[in-house]
């Protein structure tokens, strides 16, 4: 069992950014962790001091989202960008759920927030990518009739795995498949026959 002093220690040092907000659903807590993060005092920080903090494209989002939680006393989860000390704003996942005193009665929400900004970023750069491939491949692709060669950009004829494998990562492996296999090679397709 956690003395007071350790269960103190633990939730002002844990790894994560924690908050407590009032039934009114004013924040009346940060621990350590999120005022180093934010370079805010604790008296910035109450009431929706928290909220200068918030980028201004994600705010109203931001703002809803615990609001309308509050009314219906729901957990939530919501991604918003947040300023840090440095003046940076970094992506956090942020977590709240509602807390009740002894007699059931609610009392408002506790959350906990991680800075998830390379999984975000990470997401966006490989958003970008797929992006930037269909864009490449989109569009109308000159293609004989005949043989299946692509004209490329240059008036060049060209084989259907050297332009996907120039305009794309696409690799290929080859094999023979059935209707080809019987018409190229029916010994293989049908050996009884050619005995």
């Amino acid at each position: 069992m956690l003395t007071l002093s350790e269960y103190q220690a633990l939730i002002e040092q844990a790894p994560i950014l924690i908050w407590r907000a009032n039934k009114d659903s004013l924040c009346d807590y940060f621990n350590e962790r999120w005022l180093a993060f934010r370079g805010r005092t604790m008296e910035q920080e109450l009431g929706n001091g928290w909220a200068k903090g918030v980028h201004p494209e994600d705010l109203d989002r931001c703002l809803k989202i615990f609001q309308d939680s509050f009314k219906k006393q729901e957990i939530f989860e919501m991604e918003y960008r947040l300023m840090r000390y440095d003046g940076i704003y970094r992506w956090i996942f942020d977590r709240g759920v509602p807390f009740y005193k002894d007699n059931g009665e609610f009392a408002g929400y506790i959350g906990s927030c991680i800075d998830v900004t390379e999984r975000v970023d990470a997401q966006a750069a490989l958003q970008f990518k797929l992006e930037e491939e269909l864009r490449v491949l989109k569009g109308i692709i000159p293609i004989c009739m005949y043989c299946k060669e692509i004209r490329d950009d240059k008036g060049s004829w060209n084989q259907l795995e050297k332009y996907i494998m120039e305009h794309t990562e696409a690799e290929f492996s080859h094999g023979i498949c059935e209707k080809c296999l019987k018409k190229h090679h029916p010994e293989k397709y049908y050996p009884e026959e050619t005995d």
